[in-house]
């Protein structure tokens, strides 16, 4: 009666019964929430994408005593979820998302060191781990990556005759020469100031020119100099004609229809580009390059992940046995048997380095994007106002794109920070 009742309460749940045995008395029971990337995430979690079998059903065959509860939830609906069951006291104990600091400060996480293994905590790139510490404590760990890159339409460059721009001054010769030739049929550069990726507009030019969100010294700095010479340079390349028509409602896949449709010249896109061109119909002949800096300035990318945390459960028995549970989990998920199937099927790319050479092996263009890891910059998502920030420079690039002084909306945005 009680593995029935414990079945039927998982289907009413919409989780994963795992294997079939009869619940023990001393198995443990993870309540954990996977993130919806795209259509095959529900089934590799829960159907049959893992050769036949899926992720739960495998787990539990390779973990006697450890049960999942595991329910995959769209992106539009994570949050939600996740606050509601916080406010009921029914936090998960494993959650796949991309915040964590008002989680962490709000008491609710447990401290990596918890519950990773040592072994597979120093598999991860450290820039990466970099990302999720609080108060010199890692909170979370990387999920898995994307980053960001310059791609270029090949053909359209051959029969201008220019070359890949690395300057911001050879971006507005090359913009220039595209609409020299094409009559200004074709948009030379993409430019996303929604409120979707606003803020990756404000890094790709304020880290091209020495600036970004913050100071050296970690301090909010959205008002330097710096940042301020570069929004004005990038709402000039709007104002010369040299990028799509509408920033500031165009959005990033917006501009990847463009150039899948042989519209835009160069789009800062994500690693997953070449397939979403693909399953577009698109038949474009693309290649990346770095992403153009000022002149004495290095490039960066931006650097995007989501994370893996754990959740406090003061009602559990051992809280021994559950922390030592959950690394459980966090070993066989990055296990690079399960994991490198996990990130290539999404077109993601890894947060270990054991998944690198299995991944280059598999499609030799992971080599280039694992280089481009190396050199990425991330958003301050640490920071308890990031969101503000976020927002913020959202604003002031929108109002600076109807004539609003670059300088006056990052001083009202700085004040209101440190004030």
């Amino acid at each position: 009666m009680k593995k029935i009742l414990a079945i039927a309460l998982a289907l009413c749940m919409v989780f994963s019964i795992g294997a079939v045995s009869a619940f023990a008395d001393d198995d443990i029971t993870l309540d954990v929430i996977i993130c919806q990337y795209g259509p095959n995430t529900q089934e590799w979690f829960l159907g049959k994408g893992m050769n036949g079998t899926n992720f739960v059903d495998k787990f539990e065959a390779e973990n006697p005593g450890i049960k999942l509860n595991l329910e995959v939830v769209s992106w539009n609906d994570v949050y939600t979820v996740v606050d509601t069951r916080i406010a009921a006291g029914q936090a998960p104990d494993i959650l796949n998302i991309d915040v964590f600091a008002n989680y962490a400060n709000e008491g609710l996480l447990e401290p990596v060191s918890q519950w990773c293994p040592e072994e597979l905590f120093n598999d991860f790139f450290p820039s990466f781990i970099d990302q999720s510490v609080i108060d010199d404590t890692v909170w979370a760990v990387p999920d898995l990556a994307s980053a960001r890159a310059l791609f270029y339409n090949v053909d359209m460059f051959e029969e201008v005759g220019i070359e890949v721009p690395t300057t911001w001054a050879e971006l507005e010769d090359a913009a220039q020469a595209i609409i020299d030739f094409y009559d200004g049929e074709v948009y030379p550069w993409g430019i996303d100031m929604t409120t979707d990726e606003g803020q990756a507009a404000f890094a790709y030019y304020t880290w091209g020119n020495g600036g970004g969100f913050v100071d050296a010294d970690g301090n909010w700095a959205v008002n330097s100099a710096e940042n301020v010479e570069a929004i004005e340079y990038a709402i000039g390349l709007i104002n010369k004609g040299f990028t799509n028509p509408s920033p500031a409602t165009q959005t990033r896949y917006d501009l990847q229809d463009m150039f899948a449709a042989g519209k835009l010249a160069m789009v800062i896109a994500p690693n997953q580009l070449p397939t979403y061109v693909a399953d577009k119909g698109g038949s474009i002949n693309l290649a990346t390059a770095n992403i153009p800096a000022n002149e004495g300035k290095s490039s960066s990318s931006v650097g995007v992940m989501d994370r893996v945390m754990a959740f406090k459960d003061e009602s559990a028995p051992d809280q021994a046995k559950r922390d030592e549970a959950i690394g459980k989990f966090a070993q066989f998920f990055y296990n690079p048997e399960n994991y490198v199937g996990w990130v290539s099927m999404e077109g993601f790319l890894p947060a270990v380095n054991s998944a690198v050479g299995a991944l280059v092996e598999a499609d030799p263009s992971f080599g280039a994007w694992l280089d481009v890891l190396g050199g990425c910059q991330f958003y301050p998502t640490a920071k308890a106002e990031w969101d503000q920030v976020k927002q913020g420079v959202i604003a002031a690039e929108q109002n600076a794109l109807t004539g609003a002084s670059v300088q006056a909306e990052l001083d009202a945005l700085q004040a209101a920070l440190v004030g």
